[in-house]
């Protein structure tokens, strides 16, 4: 008895700090931010409870919202049905090329993903600059001056502008994640369906993919997470313009909190946020949860 409560106690030791690091962590920032997006206040002066008053304003109103909603989706699309995909199939070609040429694309292809976000979004603005712009040059010695336009600030190409620094600089992780787990999949598993007559085409699709179905299902759930928390790249490329049409969540929530002193709204925002996020989260990994159970 006496050992069982030594271990009880060992157990409650080991468990309860990170417990409490979570709570101050997550938990406490979270209710606070709950607390303040039922109230209007500025950051000074008095806090006024106006209910769900913030949440009818931007459910409702708040056109700027949606729209940085849109964009979040259209980007989760992108990185979903074009990045991954791209990432798994280079992944795969690369686990059958030679270790030395392997290892060197491996490589050039992580470098964005090591680089910070300022040093990454300085060098596409430059590029993408409509002045000196390495870019427009291109362009325009090709003999394409008609096609040179102002990427960042041309309402037409700003949102893919951004989408494409985002995706440059995560590529290399996906592809690191997608090279690891394909290094890990037991060559028994591709000799027996050769032998039962199954084309590499088959292999590829029914065991080798949903072999990976854990490790697809991170990097998804990851670039969602990523998707919704943009906020830096964004920032420092556009702000969120030309108008509204680079505006992502993390910005918007950033712009009203502490740019136009509307802490309540913000949290709002915030709550929204994390809900969204969450229930996204949850249904991919229900989805997952289905496809693996078909397979089996």
């Amino acid at each position: 008895m006496k050992s069982l409560f030594h271990n009880k106690t060992t157990i409650a030791l080991l468990v309860i700090p990170p417990l409490t690091v979570m709570f101050f962590a997550i938990a406490a920032p979270l209710l606070v931010s709950l607390y303040f997006s039922f109230m209007k206040w500025s950051g000074f002066g008095t806090i006024k409870f106006v209910g769900l008053e913030n949440f009818r304003e931007l459910i409702l109103q708040d056109g700027t919202f949606w729209r940085s909603l849109l964009n979040v989706s259209i980007l989760i699309l992108v990185t979903v049905f074009i990045q991954n995909p791209v990432a798994f199939l280079l992944a795969a070609a690369l686990t059958k090329l030679p270790e030395k040429t392997s290892r060197l694309l491996r490589t050039i292809y992580f470098v964005p993903a090591t680089l910070s976000l300022v040093v990454v979004t300085k060098l596409w603005v430059n590029i993408f600059n409509p002045t000196y712009g390495i870019l427009n040059k291109l362009i325009h010695a090709l003999g394409f001056q008609d096609f040179t336009v102002a990427w960042l600030s041309d309402p037409r190409t700003a949102l893919g502008s951004v989408i494409w620094i985002m995706i440059w600089q995560g590529f290399g992780w996906a592809l690191l994640f997608y090279y690891s787990g394909l290094v890990t999949v037991p060559a028994e598993l591709e000799e027996a369906a050769k032998v039962d007559g199954a084309s590499r085409w088959q292999t590829f699709i029914h065991i080798i993919i949903p072999y990976l179905f854990p490790v697809i299902q991170s990097v998804i759930v990851i670039d969602v997470i990523s998707s919704f928390k943009q906020m830096e790249m964004i920032y420092l490329s556009t702000e969120g313009g030309p108008g509204n049409y680079t505006q992502f969540i993390a910005v918007y929530l950033y712009q009203k909190a502490f740019k136009y002193s509307e802490y309540g709204y913000g949290n709002a925002i915030s709550v929204l946020f994390v809900v969204i996020a969450v229930m996204i989260t949850i249904i991919i990994q229900k989805i997952f949860t289905t496809w693996s159970n078909q397979e089996e």
